[in-house]
Parts: structure tokens; sequence; C-alpha cells
């Protein structure tokens, strides 16, 4: 069973190859990578968290959760591959636990994310995750998730015409960063509209300061699950596809692209691990980051790109640990910077999520799961997203046999 994950085809770094291979430029890269995961997607988890009724110090320890025990993970992997190979958590499964949680509770909840990391062990073990990867068709997931991220985007307009001194400086500075290619380069889009959408706030009043900021360590909210046949049902299948073909698919895409070689099975059971420790803290499940990893390739000699990994793990860890601090400050914020920020993030990715489901093969069965996906009706006390993506294959079993026949082989 063992025989299928990768070992390493480079020798592990020594002290003196990691201070020969250090610099300020992976340093530097490292930093911004661990920035983007600190502002947008935390704010895809205060969001969902909040809408969700967890508590504070709930959500204050998914986020230790997701960010130390990833943060382990990353540092690990970049020190034993020599390749930057960057964990942290699933944004697509987060919106759709956020879903599930209106009919659901956490800890039923919780006891789907340890089914699903047993499920991923199992694949990477056995060498199984391509195929699994294959069984569903990219489109048809694509449209399940285009519908699961639809909300995302309906709240920045809604922010925007709720709440236009807040959130329309931030779609502006995100417009201007974005459309200047050279000006983008020294301050990502999204980092900027949080600059903006926090300057806008202090000035304006608007931050909460009920609740006194000061630094605090992480007390950790050990969960208890609870066994769900309907919660195991509707999270454990579309979990695990969001983190096996949506996010280690890009991330291993980004990765192959910029000359690396990720090991599949490894990075399988890599998540299947972190999945099932940070669900005893409440965390979403574990996967190999796309986003984080383009950045960490972006620059650099290929072979010195795992110390920009390993500068994102060690600030990982200190970002969890301190997590209660960070919490704290970002629920004191207006509901409407949090709703900017998020649906910003989300653009780009519900932007690419239509272009997959509609753009070739299977339109049709991917238009069925992104409608069932979300009208939002849970049946038999099943969430709508397993549904969308049941009713997608269905539909293109029946309709779209060419389209199955014409798929090419992996």
């Amino acid at each position: 069973m063992f025989t299928h994950i990768e070992r390493p085809t480079e020798q592990s770094p020594d002290t003196g190859n990691f201070l020969s291979d250090f610099g300020l430029l992976y340093a530097s890269s490292g930093f911004i990578g661990w920035l983007f995961a600190v502002t947008a997607p935390v704010a895809i988890i205060l969001a969902v968290g909040s809408s969700g009724g967890l508590s504070e110090s709930e959500i204050a320890s998914w986020i230790f959760g997701v960010f130390a025990i990833n943060g382990l993970i990353t540092i690990l992997f970049c020190w034993l591959y020599r390749q930057p190979l960057a964990f942290f958590w699933t944004i697509p499964g987060t919106v759709l636990v956020g879903q599930s949680l209106t009919h659901l509770t956490f800890p039923q909840v919780v006891g789907a994310y340890y089914a699903t990391s047993v499920l991923m062990l199992v694949l990477g073990m056995t060498g199984s995750v391509k195929r699994a990867m294959d069984l569903v068709p990219l489109p048809i997931v694509m449209g399940m998730v285009a519908g699961v991220f639809l909300r995302f985007g309906l709240d920045l307009v809604h922010a925007v015409f709720t709440d236009f001194a807040i959130a329309g400086p931030m779609v502006a500075i995100w417009l201007l960063l974005s459309a200047l290619p050279w000006l983008g380069q020294r301050c990502p889009p999204i980092i900027g509209a949080l600059a903006v959408g926090a300057l806008v706030t202090i000035v304006l009043g608007r931050l909460d300061a009920s609740a006194p900021l000061q630094l605090e360590l992480i007390k950790p909210v050990i969960q208890t699950p609870v066994w769900s046949i309907s919660a195991l049902i509707e999270l454990v299948v579309p979990l695990a596809i969001t983190v096996l073909v949506v996010q280690n698919g890009q991330g291993i895409a980004v990765l192959r692209a910029a000359g690396h070689n990720p090991p599949i099975n490894a990075v399988a059971v890599a998540c299947g691990i972190g999945s099932a420790i940070t669900a005893i803290v409440g965390g979403v499940s574990t996967c190999l980051t796309g986003p984080t990893n383009a950045i960490l390739v972006g620059s650099g000699e290929r072979r010195r790109q795992y110390i920009a990994g390993i500068v994102v793990g060690a600030l990982a860890i200190l970002f969890g640990l301190l997590a209660p601090t960070f919490t704290r400050l970002l629920l004191s914020a207006p509901k409407s910077l949090i709703a900017t920020l998020a649906g910003l993030a989300m653009l780009r990715v519900l932007q690419a999520a239509f272009v997959t489901a509609f753009g070739g093969r299977f339109a049709l069965g991917a238009l069925v799961a992104f409608l069932v996906t979300v009208a939002d009706h849970p049946l038999l006390n099943v969430g709508a997203a397993f549904w969308g993506l049941i009713c997608g294959l269905a539909v293109s079993f029946l309709m779209e046999r060419a389209d199955f026949a014409a798929k090419p082989k992996s």
C-alpha cells in the first residue's frame, strides 16, 4: 500500500544548504503568499462561521487549525521534497460547509471532516487519486462549485449598494491594481483592497472598539464529532472532490507549469492526515493550495523556491497561534468590509468556474449542477450541492453521452 507514495527525488537540505539557498527574494515571496492567505481566504472563513452561528472562539480555533497545522505540513513537505508545497484549506469546501450549516450542526459537519480525511487517506495510499479524479467530469464539478460560490459575488454587489462608503473605494482600488499589471505586481489587488478598506473604516470610525484588542494566544476548542448519515452523504464526496480535484488539481498544475514535480499521492495522504488533525479543532479539510503556490513559484531559481514555502509555513504557524487576536480584529470590522473582501477574492475563481463548466463538454450537465446548487433545496436532509452533482451527472449520462465517449484518457 505504501509503495504508491512517492519518495523524494532529492536529498533534503541540511542547515548549510538552507542558509545558502535562503535569500530576501524567497523570503519576500513567502511573505506575500502568506499575506494573501490571511486576507481574503480568512474573510471567507469569518463570513461562513458567522452566518453559521459559530462563536468567536470556535472561529479562532478553526483558523488556528488551518494555519498552524497546515503550516507544519508545509514546512515538512517543502523540506522533504525540496519543492514549494504550500498546504492550507479548501476554499470551495469552506463555502460548501457554510451552505450545510443552515441545516446541519457544526459537530455533524466535523464528523464529515473525519470521514473525508479517511477517504482521502485511502485514495492516496492506494494510488487511486488519479482514477478517482477522473470519475466525475470536471465541468460538472465546476458547475456545482460555481453555484456554491455565486453567493459571494452577490454579497459583493449588495455591499456596494448598501455601504458604498467602504465597499466603493475597495472595489475601485482592486480594479485599478488589476488593470495596471506593473502596479499590481508591487501591491496585489486584494491586499490593496484590504488596506483601503481598513483605512476608510478607521477614518469613518466604523471599527467596533467595544472589545479591547490585545495579543492573545489560542486556546483551541476541541470539537466532538457527531455522526450523521445525512451529513456524511451531503459533505464527504463533495469535500473530497473540492480537495483532490479542484484545489489539489490547481496546485499541481501550477507547480508542474513552473517545472516542479509534485508528489500527487503523497500530497493526498498529507491532505487526509492534515484534515483529520485540523478537524479536532473544527478546521475544514486540508488541501494543496493553488494561488499561494503560484506566488511562491513566480520568481527566483526553481531549486531555491522551497525556501519561500518554508517561510509561508513558519508565518502560518505564528498566525495560527495568535488567531484569537486577528479573529477579534476582523470581526470588529463592518460586515460590508468582509463581504467585499471575500467577494473580490472569489471573482476570478468564480470566473474560472464558469469558464470550465460551460466552455466545452458536459455543458448541460454543468448547467443542471449549477441550477440545483443555486436553488439550495435540501432533499432527504442532504444539501443541494450533493444533489447538484448527482443531477448533473444523470443529465449528462442521458443527454451528453458523446461527451463521455470523447473524454480524453489520462
